[in-house]
């Protein structure tokens, strides 16, 4: 189980678990709502979702909309219709699932939900996306030496955490003002997100073919880091560097490689992400109170500690069958 491997990750950083073997969800049926489990994060923190729910004796109603809007609205309208004890909800596009989300609640199904931020969950579990996206930011921007052009994919600004990321992404760089954004900024896609920034960044590098004229490479999500590493590294332009956020196994074993030009990713723990939401729909049915965000911490992992802090997340992958 992935959570085996990542407890010395979550030790020190977790809190109101103490009573989390008393916790059961025995006889209650859980809706969980996915807008997708293709990518890395996505799939640890479903496997958490059910896992959990599994482990603490319910039944899960789970279902994986396979990154399409209608279709997660569907299945929202089904678990409406099915009245479980309560629904998690996971990610999508919130200008499009605030709607259904607030007809659950007022369906009087407790809803929670993981990085989707919303006036109609009772909690949210996520990262603590304001840090990780200045902190992201900060590590381009020293490495960047403070200056020069940065390549921005922002295709994903309706999903709640990519707007936190880059908000926090723009905050930061008002401090620094010879840092540009070179525009117009690049539009990461679902499917083919390798492809394509493989094939934006390419176009950009080959428009300003000057060494340094391109210094780094931003993505609020690390499926387009990857895209972007491949064209820097076959086009020769080995001084630009690539950041990300989720740390999927790929890209951390790209950061811990000197010679990728991946130079950061601020890898998030979905298994514990999911499994902490999944505990706080216990405790509410429980009758406990839960607050109204939980955030389960991320680690910075660069080319100084990579080897380090790359390991435990490598390790927690291959426990759950992810290489």
């Amino acid at each position: 189980m992935a959570v085996a491997a990542c407890a010395l990750l979550c030790a020190a950083y977790t809190t109101g678990d103490a009573r989390a073997d008393e916790l059961s969800l025995k006889g209650k049926k859980i809706g969980v709502s996915i807008v997708g489990t293709d990518h890395y994060w996505d799939l640890m923190a479903f496997k958490g979702i059910t896992e959990e729910i599994q482990k603490l004796g319910g039944e899960a109603i789970a279902l994986d909309a396979g990154r399409k809007d209608q279709q997660q609205i569907a299945h929202l309208q089904t678990l409406l219709a099915q009245k479980p004890d309560a629904v998690v909800e996971v990610l999508g596009n919130i200008e499009v699932l605030n709607p259904w989300l607030q007809k659950i609640k007022e369906a009087g199904i407790p809803l929670f939900t993981v990085d989707t931020v919303t006036p109609h969950a009772l909690n949210n579990t996520t990262s603590n996306n304001y840090n990780i996206g200045a902190e992201i930011a900060l590590q381009m921007v020293a490495d960047m030496g403070g200056k020069g052009n940065v390549l921005v994919f922002n295709g994903f600004y309706s999903v709640p955490v990519c707007k936190i990321r880059y908000d926090q992404l723009k905050y930061v760089l008002t401090s620094f003002p010879e840092v540009k954004i070179i525009e117009p900024e690049l539009r990461d896609v679902i499917p083919n997100t390798v492809q394509k920034a493989y094939s934006d960044v390419t176009d950009m590098l080959t428009k300003m073919p000057e060494k340094d004229s391109v210094k780094a490479v931003w993505a609020c999500w690390d499926v387009p880091q990857i895209g972007a590493s491949q064209a820097a590294e076959a086009a020769g332009r080995t001084e630009v560097r690539t950041y990300g956020i989720d740390g999927s196994p790929e890209v951390i074993k790209m950061v811990m490689d000197p010679k990728s030009t991946a130079a950061a990713v601020a890898a998030q723990q979905p298994y514990e992400i999911g499994r902490t939401a999944v505990q706080n729909v216990a405790k509410h049915l429980a009758g406990q109170v839960v607050p109204p965000f939980t955030m389960v911490p991320a680690v910075l992992i660069n080319k100084e500690n990579a080897a380090e802090k790359g390991k435990p997340f490598l390790d927690a992958a291959e426990a759950a069958g992810v290489k």
